[in-house]
């Protein structure tokens, strides 16, 4: 299999001063099939069999997501910041590494994975994950494409978090 960390760039100080973005839009743009191949084999097919639909975390988890979403033939569902959902929805708020934000999504129900591109301290995929079940979803699991190691062993009520790469 291709070696995805080869396409992925790092931006140092970016956003701010000491961090060290991981850039993921050459792997897309030159490897999207690899990629998609990767977050895929994270679950068996069996696990599979269990999900009703992809939620994906904005932006880049929209990309991975929707992509899992079609190639699996399961729904997709969209958790977005804050004000980009027309209403009602349910929200969270949440702390980053550089910053503080608010997720929402809509209400619904049913089996989800969900995906998002980089795991840094956890803050973004935890909220996610509160949010997902505070509006009416049960979580099979959750993925991304990198996980940064920042937390070791990461989970979420009992689920690991399962990633393509890990530095």
């Amino acid at each position: 299999m291709f070696e995805l960390k080869q396409a992925i760039s790092n931006v140092p100080d970016f956003p701010r001063p000491g961090i060290l973005f991981r850039d993921i839009s050459p792997l897309l743009r030159d490897h999207f099939d690899a990629t998609v191949q990767a977050l895929d084999a994270l679950l068996t097919e069996a696990q599979w069999a269990d999900v009703d639909a992809v939620a994906g975390i904005e932006s880049r988890g929209f990309i991975l997501g929707a992509a899992l979403a079609i190639r699996r033939g399961k729904g997709f569902v969209l958790v977005r910041k804050q004000g980009k959902l027309p209403p009602p929805v349910v929200d969270v708020a949440y702390q980053l590494e550089y910053g503080a934000g608010v997720l929402e999504m809509q209400r619904g129900q049913g089996r989800l994975v969900l995906v998002d591109d980089v795991l840094a301290t956890g803050g973004t995929m935890s909220a996610a994950a509160e949010l997902c079940q505070r509006a009416g979803y049960q979580l099979q699991a959750l993925a991304t494409l990198i996980d940064l190691n920042i937390v070791a062993g990461y989970e979420w009520r009992n689920l690991r978090l399962r990633a393509a790469i890990s530095y």
